[in-house]
């Protein structure tokens, strides 16, 4: 069973930075289509932050592009959230996801406050 830890999550000042970090264990008994992070706030539906594809093709989510960075690691088998300019509105808690084929895995969450 694939498992995802997250961790580098929060308290940070509006305009601050953070890295999240995402290590996936037992990656390699499945065929990842793509790895990202999603985010949701208190009273808010869960919705996509970025995605990286196994040929490194990005998306982002409108409101953190140019902000906010995602890459991967494939030694170590972790996706990483380079997370700049934070604002108030980026407060959430952010999951970590890995598309498989037949199904999409998750983290617990890592929290990322930022204070205005």
């Amino acid at each position: 069973q694939v498992r995802l830890v997250e961790s580098g999550g929060g308290l940070v000042q509006h305009g601050g930075s953070l890295r999240l970090s995402c290590v996936a264990s037992r990656i390699s008994s499945i065929t990842a289509k793509a790895m990202g992070w999603f985010r949701q706030a208190p009273g808010k539906q869960r919705e996509l932050v970025a995605t990286i594809t196994s040929e490194d093709s990005t998306n982002y989510a409108d409101d953190v592009k140019g902000r906010f960075t995602i890459s991967t690691d494939n030694a170590k088998n972790t996706v990483y959230l380079q997370m700049n300019s934070l604002k108030p509105e980026d407060t959430a808690v952010y999951y970590c996801n890995v598309q498989g084929i037949l199904k999409a895995y998750w983290g617990q969450g890592t929290q990322v406050t930022v204070s205005s």
